[in-house]
């Protein structure tokens, strides 16, 4: 049976979801797209044609959307300050949700959500999409193989340059820590699973350098220890003077036990330990090999198809809202620790973040 799924956000990032994402599930019979929400009516105009609905059907009014189009789930792929009035709807009309990241604009308002999709006995996972796409997936496969010994550091760098107002998609640049809200919600997230443990202690520099035309931070440097002892170190700016590992092109560096394993624009390959103790120096581009993994979907279009296998009686999905809390909690811990120049305990600021949330 396809689920019926009414999609909130077609403007921007949303016009992706309609163009590419939904109907890659729309093809495999798992989802129908029954109504398409935008306030924007010319967003709902130009991805209307792609999943085949009349005007109908299109709607700049989400309580309207949903008091007449009966469906399974929504997404919402708004502004992340708008996620939780679309939840609150959401839930209000028995819906399970599949949401963008993150789950909201503050920590606060992070649990909040999580807590009221837990009382409501509904369903919501979140598209932590670079996770989940072709290259990262294949360097967490090779990490977990075991064949590489034990992790000890990971390094991830990410570099862009949209400095110039509007670059990034205007809300970008008028919200406050830009990078660690739209940027590092997802790196922070790839290098906390690659690790392969919870996130203890975050340390984080942040800053807007003078010709950032950004209203908050948009450059940083982040250190993090794992429960499980593995490090990781992130540098993410978005006001460089060219883009050299800019979305899905980020520069990861693995430092196992066995080998140096290197991911750089979707290209990764494996430096071997040498044991005869000569020290030998090795250059990017000259190692072996490794062939990414093969499948038909990935990022966001694969992701649909895990949560609506999960609203189907499947297992969970990875990135389920309670789990992804701890995603959030990283953001908001690397802000306070930019704030006050304090390395912060992340499970301690989530923990304090759930006693003092109220339904």
């Amino acid at each position: 049976m396809a689920h019926k799924v009414i999609q909130v956000g077609t403007g921007g990032w949303g016009a992706a979801w309609c163009n590419t994402f939904l109907p890659a599930n729309v093809e495999d019979g798992l989802i129908e797209v029954v109504a398409l929400v935008d306030k924007n009516p010319d967003a709902l105009e130009s991805c209307r044609e792609h999943l085949g609905l009349s005007m109908e059907k299109c709607y700049t009014d989400v309580r309207r959307a949903m008091d007449e189009t009966p469906a399974h789930f929504c997404t919402v792929v708004v502004p992340p300050a708008h996620h939780e009035e679309i939840v609150d709807e959401a839930l209000a009309h028995d819906l399970h949700i599949l949401s963008e990241k993150p789950i909201a604009d503050t920590l606060e308002a992070s649990v909040r959500i999580a807590e009221k999709v837990k009382r409501a006995g509904k369903k919501m996972g979140v598209t932590m999409s670079h996770r989940f796409d072709q290259d990262k997936t294949t360097l967490r496969h090779e990490l977990r193989s075991g064949r590489w010994g034990a992790l000890d550091y990971l390094i991830c760098r990410f570099g862009c340059d949209c400095r110039k107002y509007g670059s990034w998609g205007e809300f970008r640049h008028k919200i406050p820590d830009a990078l660690m809200i739209e940027g590092a919600v997802h790196h922070l997230d790839i290098l906390a699973d690659l690790a392969g443990g919870r996130c203890d202690t975050i340390y984080a520099q942040t800053w807007n350098p003078s010709w950032g035309e950004f209203a908050g931070d948009s450059n940083g440097l982040v250190i993090m220890t794992c429960e499980n002892d593995v490090k990781a170190f992130y540098e993410g700016a978005k006001t460089n003077a060219v883009g050299l590992n800019g979305w899905a092109q980020e520069y990861i560096r693995a430092e196992c036990e066995g080998a140096t394993l290197i991911l750089d624009h979707r290209h990764l390959e494996a430096f071997h330990y040498d044991k005869s103790g000569q020290g030998v120096e090795k250059r990017e581009g000259h190692g072996t090999t490794l062939p990414m993994l093969e499948q038909r979907k990935w990022a966001n279009a694969w992701l649909i198809d895990k949560f609506v296998r999960w609203i189907s009686g499947g297992k969970p999905m990875e990135t389920n809202v309670e789990d992804n809390l701890q995603s959030v909690a990283l953001v908001f811990a690397a802000i306070e620790s930019s704030h006050t120049g304090q390395a912060v305990k992340v499970q301690d600021l989530l923990a304090k973040a759930r006693a003092e949330v109220s339904i």
